[in-house]
């Protein structure tokens, strides 16, 4: 394959960032626009939490904040009644965080916001780029990952 393009890591590491915090914008621009006061880092716990319970750890990783960080976003959302600390019956130092009702309605009306900032991200490419897209992204990801991580 010839290769015409000529991007060195510095460049293509900016082109990520640069895609990953105009996501994150559009993304908080998109809940105030619909009226729902979260952050991205909100939307990102909610949208985790929407496939069950999770660990406090698991989702500081999921949504890039230090577990301190994590604790005080799930201390907002649970005083707003959109989640629940269940003490963990494996770990009873741990704490699961469940989604309650008031959640779980939140996010079903909050994931479509999600889907309108994706179908932005990728205006304008036919289905099979999206494919192409996501797969080298992904292939990017993995390449960057040190094995069992």
């Amino acid at each position: 394959m010839n290769q015409d393009i000529s991007c060195s890591g510095s460049t293509l590491g900016l082109l990520f960032r640069q895609v990953r915090d105009a996501m994150w914008a559009q993304m908080e621009r998109e809940l105030a626009a619909a009226g729902y006061d979260l952050t991205f880092s909100q939307y990102v716990t909610l949208k985790e939490l929407a496939n069950g319970p999770a660990g406090v750890t698991e989702l500081a990783r999921v949504a890039q904040l230090h577990p301190g960080a994590m604790t005080r976003l799930l201390d907002r959302l649970e005083e707003r009644g959109i989640v629940q600390r269940v003490a963990d019956p494996a770990d009873r130092r741990a704490w699961r965080i469940h989604m309650t009702e008031a959640g779980q309605s939140l996010w079903t009306n909050v994931s479509h916001c999600g889907h309108r900032v994706r179908e932005q991200a990728m205006r304008g490419m036919s289905d099979d780029d999206r494919e192409r897209l996501t797969t080298l992204l992904t292939q990017v990801r993995d390449n960057l990952t040190p094995s069992g991580s």
